[in-house]
């Protein structure tokens, strides 16, 4: 599942758009030529670029120490964990069908979910959706994860955050790997964003509509783009003022890194003027990094997959109170809290974005692809 949220205030349907296929379409207009050679490929797009053992696109020669470690783990670890892995899913959608059983799921603004369960049933999807994300978690070799809580000066007036102090409406998060969500999943068990077509998915799709999801259509060019804002919005305001509420989780780089840099933020996360709780997430490896950035879908999972030990650090910000200032603009309200984590999180700010990102990727599948204007 897919929830790289685009920004939901821009008016082009292809800002809420996911990043759900790592290669760059050929059909873009030119503007501008990237670098040719392949270190000034990775200066410019250094975001992006992967610096494990499998190197770029994870296609790098190997030595033969690292072949023999794959292929045991191919015809060993791999199986296992497969099953593992696929068993977690099916008892999580066998346990949402019992929950959804004679229960019609909320249908508003084009929307279908059954976040607002309430009773039993919540809490059943609730925590049994958490332990089983941190079994599917353990399944991909995350046996043990660092969790930490960072104490920061928000620089908050005091009077105004005492009268605030009710749960933050979204959590707002770095995105590095596909491990994001699902450790998200067992953390809090919030909504996300995903592709209208995720929830027509065999099993997963029933599990997103028990999530919460926020459906957008990547294909449509009609002008239901504001229809997803105003959803995102009210689910945060909800969320914020409701403690039972579901809460919503927004990537609002719109796109994953190496997890070394951090991209500008998306405003979508920062419309409703609500706190927001900053989590950085980040990856140390050895030998296979877990990071998303410049590799096929099913490459990243064979690989994470075949890793006898992934590693994962998790470092959770006080809840971000907006001045008034902020609230009167979500772009300035964004750039604080990015650079909040950039700081926090030692992550080097970076400007580029998703349309240079496509560009890299082409550049690595030797398209001769070039940059498209950015959209406002």
């Amino acid at each position: 599942m897919d929830s790289e949220l685009q920004d939901l205030s821009s008016k082009p349907q292809s800002e809420v758009d996911q990043d759900d296929h790592p290669l760059l379409s050929p059909d873009r207009s030119p503007s501008s030529t990237p670098p040719a050679t392949a270190e000034e490929l990775e200066k410019k797009y250094a975001a992006y670029v992967r610096h494990d053992v499998y190197g770029a696109m994870g296609r790098g020669e190997l030595p033969w120490t690292e072949k023999v470690l794959l292929g045991f783990a191919l015809v060993t670890l791999l199986p296992l964990r497969v099953i593992l892995a696929t068993s977690v899913v099916v008892l999580y959608y066998l346990i949402c069908r019992v929950c959804t059983l004679f229960m019609a799921p909320n249908r508003e603004d084009e929307q279908e979910d059954y976040a607002h369960l309430g009773g039993w049933r919540r809490s059943v999807l609730y925590w049994s959706g958490r332990v089983l994300s941190r079994v599917m978690l353990f399944a991909f070799g995350f046996y043990w994860i660092s969790e930490s809580d960072a104490s920061v000066n928000n620089e908050v007036d005091c009077n105004e955050q005492s009268e605030e102090l009710e749960r933050p409406g979204v959590i707002v998060s770095n995105h590095v790997s596909h491990m994001d969500i699902l450790y998200h999943m067992s953390s809090s068990f919030p909504s996300f964003v995903a592709k209208r077509s995720v929830g027509k998915l065999p099993l997963v799709g029933l599990i997103s509509k028990c999530l919460g999801c926020v459906y957008v259509q990547r294909e449509s060019k009609s002008s239901n783009t504001k229809g997803v804002s105003a959803v995102v919005n009210e689910r945060i305001q909800e969320a914020h003022r409701d403690k039972s509420a579901p809460m919503m989780m927004l990537f609002p780089e719109g796109t994953t890194t190496n997890g070394d840099y951090i991209l500008p933020f998306k405003t979508g996360a920062f419309l409703a003027k609500s706190p927001v709780l900053p989590v950085i997430l980040k990856y140390p490896y050895e030998r296979f990094s877990p990071a998303w950035d410049s590799i096929s879908g099913v490459r990243h999972v064979i690989l994470l997959l075949c890793q006898f030990v992934n590693n994962m650090t998790v470092t959770r910000l006080p809840i971000y109170y907006p001045s008034q200032e902020e609230k009167d603009d979500p772009k300035l309200y964004a750039e604080n809290v990015r650079r909040l984590m950039a700081r926090e999180g030692k992550l080097i700010m970076s400007d580029i974005g998703l349309a240079e990102k496509r560009v890299y990727h082409a550049a690595l599948n030797g398209r001769p692809t070039v940059l498209h204007p950015k959209e406002d």
